[in-house]
């Protein structure tokens, strides 16, 4: 069994590398400069982010990866215990300034760009996605109250969760209804003679971070509907609710009524405490509305869209763990002799020497390397709509994003999880055990597909509000896009017939998605969704096929490269291209035929 130092050493000269050519060889991050908000930094400082991250993440959140796994939360006597050295390794990331790093310096921050902040959690995700579970959480929750709270609310409220004393949380789910939003019972009653404060009493479920001790506070968003507010999801708004009374002054008092009725035991991401929340029970858990009543969503998915990304790099960062220890483990493993070497006698060969076993390696480098970069992209998408000063760039920043978010969130966890299923596979026996780590990160990766909106309602988000709802204009614009950085690619050396075959791909898909919109106005929007999952499966090819091509000009252009290190983003492109994006054809002709067998099928068929 391989020594745990050795295993985190890998993974963060893995990360190390990877991050740094996405971040400043394929996204560009350095142009971020010509924003007003981003020109006191430059490369230096970025670096100096980036290592600060990687050694906080080595030292503190790697070594108890495992522990925490195998000895998740408990309710002891009422209280959440957590193991001490998560505890320890939240002290070094708020020590470290990563809670505010991308908010203003007024408010205590460093003013980062959110791609810069984000390349930096993904030496954390990598490392130990439970423990950086909590501040993921909470950075989202203060990122929605800068955007929507009143300017008392983000004086009260900010200042401790920006410099890590406060924790946060999301609070959508309830045990009747889990993604069905416009389902929720939760109720807000207004207190009499307190204007924006209101009684809140519900359940919530799958509330990740819900309960623990880890800090002086925990800042719950709560969803909840106003008394007479109208059914579904237009009568929802969001409210703060603090675990305990907090006064204007910080102060941390009584308890508000917000209690523990279990935590849920999951198959992964064990250290992030996972609970049922209770509030309201005995009528006295006070929150504060945020904004406007009735907008309560709408404001939730500033969280939510901004924790999609989150979770794409989350996954993107396991999918790269495991591919770092399996590639480790196949330059030291032998076993066999290759196919015209028959001779008993003769040493074994190290594992990496079979082709098939390097098909693994490249599956995995093909899918999660340019899944890493594509986050990274989305997360500059996000400093570009709201800091460039041109409306016409952060309107089409916008436009892309909110394409690229479905694909971010569900096609890069799905292809992540088929990653860290090629690790366990090149362990062999030894990959189905918990003597090593792939056993444990497909555990964790296996949540990604899950949370934050399931990948089913991914694929309806895209075909149905990204591509149909604009008659298709977000999807026209990504075209011209990629059209402009397939012809700078080939330029810079990227193969032409692998740009043509993309380009093919990609009229393949446009073709698909009118004919997917003549179901939609034929046969109604049931049947125009039905195959939601299977386009974004295409879209998600094309998608990740581009960022390849992106990838590999980057590459050739930056001169300071291994040479063997440029090579290997061109095999993984041609590989990519080869095995991968040739199945868009083949996926947009079933688009093109409405389904006719799921669809018409009875419970009783099943």
């Amino acid at each position: 069994m391989p020594e745990q130092g050795t295993l985190t050493v890998q993974i963060s000269d893995m990360m190390a590398r990877e991050v740094a050519f996405a971040l400043f060889d394929v996204v560009g991050v350095d142009d971020l400069a010509d924003l007003s908000r981003f020109q006191s930094h430059n490369r230096e400082t970025y670096e100096a982010v980036l290592e600060t991250a990687r050694k906080v993440a080595e030292d503190h959140f790697a070594p108890h990866n495992r522990q925490g796994d195998l000895h998740e939360p408990r309710v002891v006597n009422g209280v959440v215990e957590v193991i001490p050295e998560v505890a320890t390794a939240l002290e070094a990331y708020r020590e470290a300034g990563f809670f505010a790093a991308h908010h203003d310096e007024a408010d205590g921050g460093l003013a980062l760009p959110w791609a810069v902040a984000q390349a930096g959690s993904a030496f954390f995700q990598a490392t130990n996605i439970a423990t950086a579970g909590y501040p993921f959480l909470t950075v989202g929750a203060a990122n929605l109250i800068k955007a929507h709270a009143s300017a008392d609310q983000q004086n009260q409220w900010l200042p401790p969760m920006l410099e890590g004393r406060f924790f946060g949380t999301m609070c959508l789910s309830e045990p009747h209804a889990g993604s069905g939003l416009a389902d929720i019972r939760t109720t807000a009653t207004p207190l009499p003679d307190q204007p924006g404060r209101y009684h809140v009493r519900g359940q919530k479920m799958w509330i990740s971070a819900g309960d623990h001790e880890l800090s002086e506070n925990i800042v719950h968003l709560v969803l909840a509907r106003i008394e007479g507010a109208p059914a579904g999801t237009k009568g929802i708004s969001i409210f703060i609710v603090p675990k305990r009374r907090t006064d204007a002054n910080g102060k941390v008092g009584i308890s508000n009524d917000v209690r523990l009725v279990s935590l849920n035991h999951k198959m992964g991401y064990r250290g992030t405490t996972n609970a049922i929340l209770a509030f309201g029970e005995d009528e006295s858990c006070e929150g504060e509305l945020i904004g406007e009543a009735g907008q309560g969503l709408a404001y939730m998915f500033h969280m939510m869209n901004e924790a999609r990304i989150g979770v794409g790099l989350g996954a993107a960062c396991l999918g790269l763990a495991g591919y770092a220890e399996s590639l480790r483990y196949a330059g030291e493993r032998p076993q066999g002799r290759h196919a015209d070497e028959r001779d008993p006698e003769t040493r074994p060969v190290m594992i990496i020497e079979h082709a098939d076993v390097r098909r693994m390696l490249m599956v995995q480098k093909a899918l999660c390397e340019p899944a890493l970069a594509l986050t990274l992209y989305a997360a500059q998408l996000v400093d570009i709509e709201k800091h460039h000063t041109d409306p016409e760039k952060r309107a089409q920043a916008h436009q892309i994003l909110d394409l690229l978010t479905p694909v971010v969130k569900g096609w890069i966890s799905d292809a992540a999880l088929r990653a860290n299923h090629e690790a366990i596979q090149i362990h062999g026996g030894y990959g189905y055990t918990r003597d090593f780590q792939v056993e444990q990160i497909y555990r964790d990766n296996r949540l990604n597909p899950i949370h934050e909106g399931t990948n089913g309602i991914q694929g309806l988000d895209l075909l149905g509000r990204k591509v149909m709802r604009d008659g298709g204009r977000s999807l026209a614009a990504f075209s011209t896009l990629m059209q402009a950085d397939l012809s700078a690619a080939v330029d810079g050396g990227f193969p032409a017939e692998l740009a043509d075959q993309l380009r093919a791909a990609m009229r393949a898909l446009a073709e698909a998605t009118t004919a997917v919109g003549q179901t939609f106005q034929q046969l109604g929007p049931r049947q125009g969704l039905s195959q939601a999952t299977l386009y974004l499966d295409a879209f998600g090819l094309v998608v990740l096929a581009w960022m390849h091509a992106k990838m590999v000009r980057a590459a050739r252009a930056t001169h300071t490269l291994d040479p063997e290190y440029v090579e290997g983003k061109a095999l993984s492109a041609a590989y990519f291209y080869r095995h991968e994006l040739s199945r868009v054809p083949e996926i947009c002709i079933r688009l093109q035929q409405p389904e006719d067998t799921y669809t018409t099928a009875q419970a009783a068929h099943f």
